[in-house]
């Protein structure tokens, strides 16, 4: 039957929790703004780089596809 339903369902998964989080828990959550994020700004030019908030969602995910393909 292939990987296709369990990638479905792992999608699946993954976009009802970030549904529940950004309704529920980003107001509590600081997302974007973690310690090791970068931002700068000076006059009126501003940049970020969410660079700890990458790598969580990185790790995150990563551990999510890992539990549904086997």
């Amino acid at each position: 039957m292939g990987n296709g339903p369990k990638l479905f369902v792992a999608l699946g998964v993954a976009f009802i929790i970030v549904g529940l989080l950004w309704h529920f828990g980003f107001k509590n959550f600081p997302f974007g703004k973690l310690p090791g994020d970068i931002s700068f700004k000076k006059g009126n030019f501003s940049f970020h780089f969410p660079l700890v908030t990458c790598i969580i969602l990185s790790v995150v995910l990563s551990l999510l596809f890992n539990i549904f393909k086997k």
